[in-house]
């Protein structure tokens, strides 16, 4: 059973499609938490005691025209963490194993047999004429 699960991962863009995922959902919450609760406020200190962190005001007294650089940095250290997480506990691992099993030390996904393929089309072949409506043939001859 864990062989055919692993046999599965180890299939076409399953492991693109993991990592994906992984990065769109799993780490991403934990991630920007460390980020914002962590990092933000430490970035934000190298700010003068003026303003409200790492950043410049453009216009007195609009707030909307803060340029806040730390949530640049924040959201940069954010990717690298979650890029190195994917990149460590997923990609290298699976990618250990596709060398392995390019020098022989373990064994591929198991390939039909030729038996197998044959045996498959045959029953397609059959589903599809149970599929087909019957008519008679036309016994006429052909038309001019």
């Amino acid at each position: 059973m864990l062989k055919g699960f692993k046999d599965f991962l180890m299939r076409g863009n399953v492991v693109d499609l993991a990592v994906a995922v992984v990065i769109g959902t799993a780490f991403t919450a934990i991630v920007t938490a460390f980020t914002t609760s962590l990092i933000k406020p430490l970035i934000a200190s190298l700010g003068s005691t003026e303003t409200a962190g790492l950043g410049i005001q453009l216009r007195e007294g609009k707030a909307d025209t803060y340029l806040d650089f730390s949530n640049v940095i924040n959201a940069a250290i954010n990717f690298v963490i979650v890029a190195a997480v994917v990149y460590f506990v997923l990609v290298l691992p699976i990618k250990k194993i596709q060398d392995r099993r390019k020098r022989g030390e373990e064994p591929g996904p198991a390939e039909p047999t030729d038996v197998e393929l044959l045996i498959e089309i045959r029953d397609l072949l059959k589903s599809q004429q149970s599929q087909q409506p019957t008519t008679a043939p036309d016994r006429r001859g052909p038309a001019i």
